[in-house]
Formats: structure tokens, C-alpha cells, sequence
């Protein structure tokens, strides 16, 4: 126990790990990327974890090896917290936001698929509230997690990671929402994705780009070889991936929505917003028995379409009268 406390200069200080003393420990518990190190916006593209790859029967765990992974990721978790909580200001924001994104990192590693996500969940809000920067600090933090995957369900459970309870985790959750599905349709470039009253808007311009048969060009150039794109097999596999695909960014477009205080005076942006839903993705939605993964799309734009009209009714501006009386 003594350990867990170092003295400088008088003061008796809790004992924190460095970052590469987190990696070590993740690497201890068989973390599956070699490179697992936050190295900065810019050095990400060599870096993603991939966790639709699929494990070979020799590689499966049995179940005690998975308990004691469990138990001991909840351990470092719950102790990452207690560091946060009893030194809050001794961290740097530049450290926080490597810590957050080396968390989400581990929170999609293969091999750590077990991780306790109402432990991590809660260190995220942590980590969030104890940066000082804010919201100075949320565009780089929204570039750098962005980053962390290739794969759209990847980065959509990293969204997830992020409750929806804090107006910081809020902030993030729909910024975050909004600049994936801009990099998804390699949009990025071309938004303002940064003004926050803007959002509605931007996001009504990449829905009109969600349409399932024209997103074939955004999925990976390896998805299908170009000699079997025509055969039936083939077809009906680029038609799943494509669905799983809009569903994803369908999705993310729900969290942008819900995690906005829509006001009043965007009730017009929001009311474009179910005009594009139903322009470009229900009516384009061909439901067969033998496709229920179009039917569970068709299924989630419905339910979209649901919210985003209550919402409208809840912001819905009211109407002005006149009242000549107030002249006189």
C-alpha cells in the first residue's frame, strides 16, 4: 500500500501511471496492436484496431482466462479513476486527451473485447470534466478519435463509449457523430463542421449523400475484386455492406440530432432534416424477405424519422399574432 504514495518535497502525493506504463499494462494483458502509443492527429493513418476481425479457434480464450481479463481491466480502470479523481489539475490537457484516445484505443482492441464498459464509460466522463481547456480542446480531441479506426462500426461503438449525460460528453458525442460521418464520405474538406449552430445544416447536406446506392464508393477498395462485382453472390454481399454501412452513419446522424438543444429558430433546419431522411433513404429502401438487413434499415429511418418529428413538435416556433392593442 505503501507504494501507492511517493513523497516530494514534504507533501505525501498519490502514486499515478505514466502513459507508457498504461501501454505496458495493456500489452501485458495481450492488447492485439503493436502500437497502441497515442502519437498525435497526424501519425494515425498507420495505426487503427480492427475489431470485425475475426479470432482463429486456437486464439479463443477459455472462460477463466476471460474472467480474470474482465477483473483485471475493471482493477486498472477503477484506479485510473481514483487518480483522476484525488489529482485532478496535475495532468495536463495534452495528456488528458492522449489518455482518452489511448482508452478508446484499448476500449476496440480484439483482444481486449472484454473490456468493462461501465468502468471505462465512467473514466471517459472524468477525464472529460478534469480538462481545462474547454471546449478550447474538443477539435482536437474530436480529430484525434476520428482517427482511431477505419471501419464505420468501429467508430460508431467509439461514439458509444461516450455517455450521453454531461454537457461536455454531449458536445462530443455530437461533434465527434458529425465529423465521422464527414470523414466516412470523405466530406471533411468541404464543411464547416466546427460551428456549432451549423450543424443541423451540414449534417442535412451529408444526408443527402447517405443514399444506399450511392454509397458502394465509400466502402473499402478491398470490400469486392473487381472481376466478381457482377456475380449474384457477390452483389447480394456489396448490398449487406452497404446497408450496414448507412445504417452505421444513419445512426451517428441520430446521436448529432439528439445531442443538440434544438431551439426554435431551427426548427426549419430540423424539418429539412426529415425531408432528406425520407427523400433519400426511406423511399430508397426495397425490403425483401430474402434481405432483412434492409428491413432492420428501413426499420432504424423510421424510428428516426419518429424522434426527429417529436422533436419538431417540442421546438416547433410559435406562431405571432397581432395584437394592435400593444401600439397604442
Amino acid at each position: 500500500m505503501d507504494r501507492l504514495f511517493c513523497q516530494s518535497d514534504g507533501d505525501m502525493r498519490m502514486w499515478c501511471p505514466s502513459l507508457r506504463e498504461i501501454v505496458e499494462v495493456f500489452h501485458s494483458l495481450g492488447a492485439h496492436s503493436p502500437a497502441l502509443y497515442p502519437l498525435g492527429p497526424s501519425q494515425h493513418s498507420e495505426r487503427m484496431f480492427k475489431r470485425e476481425s475475426s479470432l482463429s479457434q486456437g486464439e479463443q480464450q477459455d472462460t477463466p482466462q476471460e474472467n480474470a481479463l474482465d477483473i483485471s481491466l475493471s482493477y486498472i480502470y477503477k484506479f485510473l479513476t481514483l487518480c483522476a479523481l484525488v489529482q485532478p489539475g496535475t495532468t495536463t490537457d495534452e495528456n488528458l486527451l492522449d489518455l482518452i484516445e489511448l482508452l478508446c484505443r484499448a476500449g476496440l482492441d480484439v483482444q481486449l473485447r472484454l473490456l468493462p464498459q461501465t468502468d471505462l464509460q465512467q473514466l471517459l466522463l472524468l477525464l472529460l470534466e478534469n480538462i481545462q481547456e474547454w471546449p478550447g480542446k474538443l477539435r482536437q480531441l474530436c480529430c484525434a478519435l476520428s482517427l482511431v479506426s477505419n471501419h464505420h462500426h468501429n467508430l460508431l461503438a467509439l461514439v458509444q463509449f461516450f455517455l450521453d449525460v454531461t454537457s461536455r460528453s454531449r458536445q462530443l458525442r455530437s461533434q465527434l457523430s458529425l465529423v465521422v460521418i464527414a470523414r466516412l464520405l470523405d466530406q471533411q474538406e468541404t464543411l464547416s463542421l466546427w460551428q456549432e449552430k451549423a450543424r443541423l445544416v451540414e449534417l442535412s447536406r451529408l444526408l443527402s449523400l447517405m443514399r444506399p446506392s450511392s454509397l458502394g464508393p465509400y466502402l473499402d477498395s478491398e470490400t469486392l475484386p473487381p472481376c466478381q462485382k457482377q456475380q449474384p453472390k457477390a452483389s447480394a454481399e456489396l448490398d449487406h455492406k452497404v446497408c450496414y454501412l448507412c445504417h452505421s452513419l444513419l445512426t451517428l446522424a441520430g446521436v448529432v440530432v439528439s445531442c443538440q438543444d434544438i431551439t426554435p429558430d431551427q426548427w426549419g433546419e430540423l424539418q429539412l432534416l426529415c425531408l432528406q431522411l425520407d427523400c433519400h433513404i426511406s423511399t430508397h429502401i426495397r425490403e425483401s424477405p430474402q434481405a432483412m438487413h434492409r428491413t432492420k434499415l428501413k426499420d432504424l429511418a423510421a424510428q428516426t424519422y419518429i424522434r426527429w418529428q417529436e422533436l419538431l413538435s417540442h421546438c416547433q416556433p410559435q406562431a405571432q399574432y397581432c395584437r394592435p392593442w400593444e401600439d397604442i
